[in-house]
Order: C-alpha cells, then structure tokens, then sequence
C-alpha cells in the first residue's frame, strides 16, 4: 500500500537531542565519564508535600475519572499564588490548565489564528515557539535576538507591514536558549507595541524563579495594560521540578482563555487529578526550596562559567533560566561539530546553538543539571582535551 503522509513531516528531521543519545550511549559502553548538559530537565526532587498530596490523590478511586475541569481550589491556588509571588491580581476566568507550556503553546494558535495568518517568533528561541504556530497553518515570521542588541527584540525594526499582519507574537523571558532577561521598560514598549497594532501577546514565563544576581523574576500580567493584549505561560515543571506531571497554565486576558478552552475542549478531558492536587499543593506550600534551588542553580552557573573563563572559553554568565549560552571558543565556527567533538574529546554533551534557529550558529548551550563539583570536573576534562586556547 502507498500509504501518504502529511507534508509538514518533511519539516521535521532527526532531533538532536536523539542524535545526542546514541553517541552518549557509545561513551557510556566505551566506560568513558560522560557529562550531559544537554537535556534541560531538572535533577532536583520534588518537594516531599507534593510527592505525598500525589501518592495520597493517587489511592482515591474517584481521581482515575474523567476531570473535564479544574477542581475550584487549584483555580484559588494559581489566583493565592499570582498575588503572593507576583503582586497580580487574577480573576478566575482568567485561568486554564495545560497539560504544559509546550502543549499549550502548540495548540493556541489554533484559536487565535486561521491558517495563513501571521505570527512573529524569536530567533534563536525554543523550537516550540517556531513549531507551534507552523502546525496551525500560521506562517511564522522571524524576529533577531542578538547579543548586540541585549537578546531583546527591536520591536522598532519590526516591518509595520509585518506587524499590523500578526496575530500574535511569542515572547519569553529569562529566556531558554538565550539565558536572558527583559528589563521593565521593555514589557512597557511591548504592551504599546501590542495596543498599537492589535498583536496579541503570548509570554512564556517558565523560569522566573530561576533568575540570577539577586533579580526578581517577574509576571507579564504585573505592567499595565498586560491583560488587554496577552496571556502568560506559567509552568510548574522547572520551579518545582514536575516535568513529567506535565501541568502549566495560560493565564491573562479571559476572551483569550475563553477561546482556548472552546478549542481544547474538543480533545482534552482535563489534567489528571493526581497531578492537579500536585499542583495545589505546589504552589499553596513553603516556597523556600523554591528560593534554594534558585541558589543551586546560581552556584552551578557560578562554577560552570566562571570555569570555563579561566581556561580560555570567554563564556559570559547566565542571567536567567537553567541554562547557558555560549559562544564558540576561539578556532570553532560550526556549532555542531564542535559539539561533536567536544563530546569525543570530553564526554560533555552540549546542544548546538543551530538547534534554536539560524541566528543560534555560533554558539552552544549548556543545562545547569550537574551539582558544582561535578561540573567542576566537567571543566577539567575539557582543559586537559587541548580544544581550548588561552
């Protein structure tokens, strides 16, 4: 049988992250020491009060049915939990659950766009922002990040064609690759760039609790003006390191919410309810594991960059995410062969800058996932290999 596929696979090749795997399982059978920093999944438990309200939720007979809704206290959780973190006040028909910022995120174009339509996306920025949007049948049109301009957009270079076509635009700070944050008066141009020409905004805000330098993280629905133009992803995976529960939550101006739930109502029957008293029980908790790991990370970040400093590689620190992006060291224009030979030579895995779109060639990132020592080593490895010159 000639059995025919859709057209958009062809967009989609081999991932790296897969790539990565199998040469990682050859150094493993090798008994060589690998350091994977190239999977940004946290390494961190979850504190011991969620792990409980899951297991307990977990032996309720009644928690295996479908949800279809969430339960009343984890809307009052997110509105308790908005006003305490981020000083933002949130009505209930503001709120909706995802299974994921990722999920979301793949999915909301397809109540806010027809295909055809607009949509501006960062480049270098997480795939999904790219991928989302083109599975709607959006075309998606691209906007810098450069170091020259501080990896924030210059929302005045934007085409006025161009941005009186978009529907929407994708935004994300402290920022996965680019380990970047936005200062206040951005959020401020950006919600008059959003009025001026009708562009909804969508904010990803997945690693405001992981900023550095003694920064806050902050809410995009906390500038005025916020909730009439947008909505915000905020996601329980890195903060309280829930990743496989897989639960965030779109949040902001309710016409947009309202719209979203039609459209998902279609194929979704609500997050399970285990994973709901998780997060009620997540975000309703102490919060200073929260703050520690925060310090965690920054003592990793410490480690790493400052390392890599000292034997040569002019890799600047991160100020935001669980993450950093570096440059290429001296010698090396290719992100994925260096990444390939630095993981012969190593056993550090990292992930090529080209992975997050063109403007990402030049540069590789690095997960914050090993304690200090061991990125320490990781170091180590890479000085004794001779790849980097002082």
């Amino acid at each position: 049988m000639n059995i025919q596929f859709a057209s958009r696979l062809t967009d989609f090749g081999e991932g790296i992250f897969s790539i990565l795997n199998v040469e990682k399982e050859k150094l493993i059978q090798a008994g060589k020491k690998v350091y994977n920093l190239s999977v940004g999944t946290p390494d961190f438990q979850p504190a011991p009060h969620v792990m409980q309200a899951v297991a307990e939720a977990a032996l309720r007979p009644d928690s295996y049915k479908y949800s279809l809704t969430d339960l009343p206290e984890l809307l009052e959780a997110v509105k308790a939990h908005y006003k305490r973190r981020f000083d933002v006040e949130i009505e209930t028909g503001e709120i909706m659950s995802v299974y994921g910022s990722q999920e979301g995120i793949t999915h909301i174009g397809l109540a806010l766009c027809n295909p055809g339509d607009v949509v501006l996306v960062p480049n270098p920025g997480y795939p999904i922002f790219k991928i989302g949007p083109s599975l709607a049948g959006c075309k998606t049109v691209e906007y810098p990040l450069s170091a020259e301009h501080d990896f924030l957009p210059d929302l005045d270079a934007i085409p006025e064609e161009t941005a009186r076509a978009a529907r929407f635009m994708i935004v994300s700070y402290p920022a996965n690759p680019i380990c970047a944050v936005a200062p206040e008066e951005f959020y401020e141009k950006l919600i008059a760039f959003a009025r001026k020409y009708q562009v909804v905004i969508l904010h990803d805000n997945a690693y405001s609790d992981i900023i550095y330098d003694e920064k806050q993280g902050r809410s995009f629905l906390g500038f005025p003006g916020a909730k009439e133009v947008g909505v915000e992803f905020y996601s329980l995976s890195k903060s309280y390191n829930l990743t496989g529960a897989r639960i965030s939550f779109v949040v902001g101006n309710a016409r947009i919410v309202q719209a979203f739930k039609t459209i998902r109502s279609q194929f979704d029957y609500g997050i399970f309810y285990p994973v709901q008293y998780a997060a009620i029980a997540a975000l309703n908790g102490p919060q200073d594991a929260v703050k520690e790991q925060c310090r965690e990370y920054e003592a990793r970040r410490d480690a790493l960059c400052s390392g890599l400093r000292n034997i040569g590689w002019e890799v600047p620190d991160s100020r935001g995410s669980m993450f950093v992006w570096a440059p290429l060291p001296a010698g090396y224009t290719n992100a994925n062969d260096f990444v390939m030979e630095l993981m012969e030579k190593t056993g550090v895995l990292c992930t090529p800058g080209s992975s997050f779109g063109s403007l990402g060639e030049g540069y590789v990132r690095l997960a914050l996932v090993l304690p200090p020592d061991e990125l320490r080593e990781a170091v180590k490895s890479i000085e004794e290999s001779g790849m980097i010159h002082k």
